[in-house]
């Protein structure tokens, strides 16, 4: 059964016009569809690249509510993109994520994702048509995993976009995400098989090689800055104590953040591997096994603007301005190309909650969650009308994007 816990409107501060007063009834009004969508992706978990029911049900939604969509976008089988509007002005993409994680369902909260995403398209849905402009709501698949919008952004998906907003469900409110930049490197030691107790110098040890790495990536660690993170697995390490393992493979993800020094601190890593390498007589392979992340450059203009319908509009919980830690988001990909926000949002309701796990998973479908997806899919259907009609604001915007990165958006929106 759907819990519905109904958000209605109280302006206090900000004076809403009457397209965002329609704008926000039409979402009280789906809240019922909208909370029914957002329990039954809970209840329906499926990994990345596997998301068949949770893309489905969130495209067909879109459509009964005048979207047309356009079902595996960027060749992703299970993406999409649902737009409705006109091609004359700005267009505005609420980005969806749907995916869970192995274990623990939607320990991340996707299913909150996607349906803020939903809700702010059937809010600023019902009024585009009168605006010069379009709205997208982009299915990005995978986020757990290989991080879809990294092909995304490379297929040209984001390309005619003006401005790219969502939202992620978090352990208190924050209108900013520090994500980090990520590598994911898989090194692979080749040496010589032999017995270890008869013959051992006729092997070449492969783990010896491996385990080496370990030691001089811990070493690195003291001279890195404080904001780096290296991790590693070793995944294969030999099939028997009495072989020489002449095959071992460690996978490690590098972090930082920004992309600039990740790089420095990859060139680094891969000095330590070719050391042991060196050391151990072993040959080695190193590859990326999954897409690279950049970090999140968050647009100061949006974030800030929707933090204030938030707050102002909506009687939100106040805001800080961005968590200690964060992990890696695919959508640091997206805010390269294009002005984007990845806002945070508390589901916890004052407990203390850490992603990724069974409590986390519990958190996202309760009452208290139900109510704040559906003030967030307002809030960013509000600030997606001002990208639409505002050309100061959607100027402003730019105009910080092409500072903060050093070159122009993709696409001028009209």
């Amino acid at each position: 059964m759907v819990r519905l816990i109904s958000i209605r409107l109280e302006v206090t501060l900000i004076k809403l016009d009457q397209r965002q007063e329609k704008i926000l009834r039409v979402i009280d009004d789906a809240a019922g569809t909208i909370l029914s969508v957002s329990h039954q992706i809970h209840d329906h978990p499926e990994l990345g690249y596997q998301e068949v029911f949770a893309s489905s049900l969130i495209a067909d939604t879109l459509i009964a509510h005048g979207f047309e969509v356009e079902r595996g976008y960027a060749s992703i089988p299970t993406a999409f993109c649902a737009r409705r509007g006109s091609d004359r002005g700005p267009r505005v993409a609420f980005l969806a994520e749907y995916d869970a994680l192995p274990g623990v369902g939607h320990g991340c909260g996707h299913n909150i994702i996607a349906t803020s995403a939903l809700s702010a398209g059937i809010g600023l849905g019902a009024v585009v048509t009168e605006l010069e402009g379009d709205v997208w709501v982009i299915g990005t698949p995978a986020e757990e995993t290989d991080g879809a919008k990294v092909v995304m952004v490379e297929r040209g998906a984001f390309q005619s976009v003006d401005a790219a907003l969502m939202i992620h469900p978090h352990e208190g409110n924050y209108y900013m995400t520090e994500s980090l930049a990520m590598d994911a490197l898989e090194v692979t030691f080749f040496g010589r098989p032999s017995h270890a107790a008869a013959a051992p110098w006729e092997g070449i040890n492969a783990l010896d090689a491996m385990i080496q790495t370990f030691n001089s990536m811990n070493a690195l660690r003291q001279q890195v800055r404080p904001d780096a993170r290296l991790h590693g697995v070793i995944v294969e390490g030999g099939v028997a104590p009495n072989i020489i393992p002449d095959h071992t493979v460690g996978r490690f993800y590098l972090r930082a953040k920004t992309r600039q020094y990740l790089n420095e601190l990859v060139e680094k890593f891969k000095a330590c591997v070719q050391g042991a390498a060196l050391a151990t007589g072993t040959r080695f392979e190193i590859k990326n096994y999954e897409n690279s992340f950049d970090d999140m450059v968050n647009n100061l203009v949006l974030a800030e603007r929707m933090h204030d319908y938030f707050t102002q509009v909506l009687s939100s919980a106040p805001f800080k301005r961005a968590p200690e830690t964060f992990g890696s988001v695919d959508m640091g990909n997206v805010s390269h190309v294009v002005p984007g926000v990845h806002v945070l949002i508390d589901i916890a309701d004052g407990k203390s909650l850490s992603p990724h796990t069974p409590e986390f998973q519990q958190a996202v479908a309760t009452p208290y969650a139900d109510a704040a997806l559906l003030r967030a899919g307002k809030a960013l259907a509000l600030t997606g009308y001002d990208v639409l009609t505002d050309a100061g604001f959607l100027e402003a915007a730019r105009a910080e994007f092409a500072t903060t990165l050093g070159y122009p958006p993709s696409k001028s929106g009209g």
